[in-house]
């Protein structure tokens, strides 16, 4: 059997089974695909992809289905990922565009991204170690009442209101807001604590005490927009491919609410040359997603940050590479600068 034949065998088992959600035969391999050879000599080639692992048989059935070897294969002779169609790219403009807050933008993307694959859509924020102090803003609310909001490069937005301990007039704060953005903005937010005592130290003393105040309240929302968190969308399709899940859905649904899980599965997976990271059934390191399938791939200036789908090993790879990776090239130039 040649490897060409062998591949191309593979890939109808593959692209049938997907469809159909159905094992396939000899039989049904030469009615829907021009293979160029005999019903015969097909059953000899699924005999040698069974022999190497590729396909194997469920059960009694008289077809095949890929086992996660096969699918690694096909996967990988992916020679590149396509395009999506104009219709697509114009969902996902209109979809994304118009919005400059982050919480808002993540969830439009999961959510499209769900709808383009019906799979599981999950997205990293924004690892924003790196980010970089883009704007500080300090409002007064009333004589001692003050919302303190940071903004990051990544579009990160954090905001508190604090009592600053003393009575402020606007001219003060407008001048204390000056100095801290203008010593802090390009500042990393990792570094934020070690920047912030110089800035407080060169107020005058009888404004130092609102300048410690805002100083802890920028150091708090560094912090908490550090945090390493997800949104998802689409839980509702996993449901509808429970027959894709024979042992049990409930260890894949507490991956997903485990939210670290995820997270340090994102993080782990690296991108092909393509792009993409596809991680198949028993190659993720969690066994509770031993049945099931992360296409993912990096978005922002730095690509840290994950964007993908989880879903049955059964899926559409083609489609699903490239709904995440069009809609990850949205995202970074929505956020970009």
């Amino acid at each position: 059997m040649s490897e060409p034949r062998k591949l191309e065998v593979l890939r109808a088992i593959v692209e049938d089974y997907v469809h159909s959600r159905e094992p396939v035969g000899s039989k049904a391999l030469v009615e829907r695909h021009h293979l160029g050879v005999s019903s015969a000599t097909i059953r000899n080639d699924m005999a040698a992809l069974e022999d190497e692992g590729l396909i194997t048989a469920p059960h009694t059935s008289a077809g095949r289905i890929p086992t996660d070897k096969g699918y690694r294969l096909f996967v990988d002779q992916i020679s590149a990922v396509k395009p999506l169609s104009q219709a697509e790219r114009r969902a996902i403009q209109s979809l994304l565009e118009g919005s400059d807050d982050l919480d808002d933008v993540l969830d439009r993307t999961v959510r499209l991204l769900s709808q383009l694959t019906n799979q599981v859509a999950v997205v990293q924020y924004p690892h924003l170690s790196r980010a970089l102090i883009r704007h500080i803003e300090f409002v007064l609310l009333a004589p001692r009442k003050v919302l303190v909001v940071l903004i990051a490069n990544s579009g990160n937005v954090e905001q508190r209101v604090i009592d600053v301990g003393q009575d402020l007039a606007d001219e003060a704060l407008s001048a204390l807001r000056t100095r801290f953005l203008g010593t802090l903005a390009g500042t990393p937010l990792a570094r934020l604590p070690q920047a912030l005592p110089a800035v407080v130290s060169s107020v005058s003393p009888g404004e130092r005490q609102a300048a410690q105040s805002l100083a802890h309240a920028l150091e708090i929302l560094a912090h908490s927009s550090r945090e390493d968190r997800m949104v998802m969308a689409g839980t509702a399709n996993l449901a509808r491919s429970n027959v894709d899940f024979p042992l049990s859905i409930g260890p894949v649904l507490e991956a997903l609410e485990e939210q670290v899980v995820m997270l340090r599965l994102l993080s782990d997976m690296a991108q092909d040359h393509r792009g993409v990271a596809v991680s198949i059934g028993r190659e993720n390191p969690y066994d509770g997603l031993a049945e099931a399938s992360v296409v993912a791939t990096g978005y922002g200036p730095d690509s840290v940050a994950k964007i993908g789908i989880l879903g049955p090993t059964r899926m559409d790879y083609p489609n699903t590479m490239a709904a995440v990776r069009a809609v990850a090239r949205y995202l970074s130039r929505i956020l970009g600068p």
